[in-house]
């Protein structure tokens, strides 16, 4: 199947080097050599096998070489001094991609700094609106069952899929965290993987989990975002124009993997939507150049609303998530009526779709194909 996202990198590529991220296993490998497919000469460079590691230290790759393609390269000492170089001084004709698992742009903001030098891409998961571009679309349920990472999304037999689910979370944990920090204690970052798993949807107290994991409030939020670099887990935090405060207020945590949630399926479908504004949210940025956000709404009356899509620090629209519950939420019409927010509450599988004083019920399916990706 192919990913929608590649024509836009071909065309980055004749401007820019390219940094492609994403979680891993979300086909990131795949399109990269889809795309060296379309040079002349092109070379895949592991940082994690240890002969492409030699090439890569040595630059021996042929002159000729059109397309370079770099993966996992984060994983390098000063791999941005490194990138820097090799970028300044390649053939005017070289192209260069590199691909990552980790979350390149946090990296890029630390140390030497590569700006001005690349477009950044961030590859998730498949979505409605995505399969819906390429032609191929594909039931909300099959979604909500298999997690939109392509293998288990596209696997023949659903047995499958839960066999790579199983294999994933292993790897995750036991090989992808301890290679990107010296964790001590792996039992701990396991138990908190497994307690958020259990709260989707919930906004999450560092305080409470601390106290069930045995562990201070600051390992806690390190461990979250250890978790949020590797593409595991993503933040949405409450919206308020002073950023700082916003970011104290408690974080809901969903997975990149829908496939994960533990609970009903009210929660499964909740984690569904988020994951879907959220690769809205980056499609906008990354190809539209427009400073999207993800956040909820949230009052000391605890009036909330789970979703608010905001366009330069304003609020753009409102979305509510219901399973089955086709009336209007009381808070998401109270944020509706009191700040004139254009308001959606969307729900699974929505028989009839209507409009009530401007507010959208609409399903799951019309809401997610309607997004930019």
């Amino acid at each position: 199947m192919e990913r929608f996202q590649k024509k836009a990198i071909l065309a980055d590529l004749n401007k820019k080097m390219v940094l492609l991220s994403g979680p891993r296993q979300a086909g990131k490998t795949t399109l990269a050599k889809e795309i060296g497919a379309h040079f002349s000469s092109s070379i895949y460079l592991n940082y994690d096998r240890l002969e492409d590691r030699k090439i890569l230290k040595q630059e021996a790759w042929l002159p000729t070489t059109e397309l370079l393609i770099f993966d996992e390269l984060h994983k390098m000492p000063k791999w941005k001094n490194y990138l820097k170089g090799v970028y300044d001084t390649k053939l005017p004709s070289q192209k260069i991609l590199v691909t990552g698992s980790a979350r390149l742009e946090v990296f890029q903001q630390v140390g030497d700094s590569l700006a001005g030098r690349f477009f950044l891409h961030r590859l998730l998961p498949l979505s409605p609106a995505e399969c819906l571009k390429v032609g191929t679309p594909f039931p909300i349920t099959r979604f909500l069952e298999r997690g939109g990472f392509p293998e288990p999304f596209l696997a023949e037999d659903p047995v499958d899929s839960e066999r790579w689910r199983l294999q994933y979370v292993d790897s995750l944990l036991r090989v992808d965290v301890l290679e990107f920090d010296n964790i001590q204690n792996l039992k701990a970052i396991q138990l908190l993987f497994t307690l958020l798993r259990e709260r989707v949807g919930s906004p999450v107290s560092y305080q409470s989990l601390s106290e069930d994991i045995g562990v201070s409030p600051n390992t806690v939020k390190k461990y979250i975002q250890i978790l949020e670099a590797l593409y595991i887990v993503f933040r949405v935090t409450p919206f308020s124009k002073n950023i700082a405060r916003s970011l104290l207020k408690e974080p809901k945590i969903y997975f990149f993997d829908t496939g994960l949630v533990v609970g009903d399926s009210g929660a499964r479908f909740e984690n569904f939507i988020a994951l879907s504004l959220l690769k809205h949210t980056y499609a906008k940025v990354d190809y539209e150049a427009k400073l999207y956000t993800l956040h909820y709404l949230s009052t000391k009356e605890r009036q909330e609303v789970d979703f608010a899509l905001v366009n330069n620090k304003t609020v753009e629209t409102i979305i509510e998530t219901k399973y089955h519950d086709t009336q209007i939420s009381p808070s998401l019409r109270h944020f509706h009526e009191k700040y004139n927010f254009k308001a959606v509450q969307v729900v699974e599988s929505c028989k009839r779709e209507y409009v009530d004083k401007k507010i959208e019920v609409l399903s799951g399916k019309t809401l997610t194909e309607s997004l930019f990706l």
